[in-house]
């Protein structure tokens, strides 16, 4: 037998259109398009740069795929969030604080990856880290606990 626990119930439109509601989704959505834009960016930056072994090799692309493909993702959460999804707003804080610690082992630990890349990662880093502050503040956190 199957016994699963009921769905929580989304959130209420009317919680969500509250103006600290409005004002947290709307500055983590500036801060992840950022994220999603610079991530981008970098992708293409790699491609133009790729026949320069010094500057791009297999480790820059693996982990510019990996950024891209989580900036994306964490987009879809914020905006599934903004619009009352209880498993995207908790699917958002997790991949947030789960990149932003990847990010901090890029940076901080020796090893095949340039100073740009190090540096573009140190930005992704920053837009997280907001997110991450604006998630996990009193008011998000008592609009997405459950009923």
């Amino acid at each position: 037998m199957n016994a699963r626990s009921p769905r929580p119930a989304a959130v209420p439109a009317e919680a969500l259109r509250h103006p600290r509601s409005l004002k947290a989704f709307r500055g983590m959505k500036l801060l992840v398009g950022g994220y999603v834009a610079l991530s981008v960016l970098t992708l293409v930056a790699i491609y133009l740069l790729r026949g320069d072994a010094a500057v791009v090799n297999d480790a820059v692309w693996v982990r510019a795929g990996i950024v891209a493909v989580s900036a994306l993702l964490t987009y879809t959460f914020t905006v599934r969030a903004a619009r009352g999804s209880r498993g995207a707003y908790r699917r958002l804080r997790i991949v947030a604080t789960l990149m932003a610690a990847a990010i901090a082992l890029v940076i901080a630990v020796p090893g095949p990856f340039p100073v740009w890349l190090k540096v573009e990662q140190g930005v992704c880093g920053l837009a997280l880290l907001g997110v991450i502050a604006v998630a996990n503040g009193s008011h998000l956190r008592a609009l997405f606990a459950a009923r």
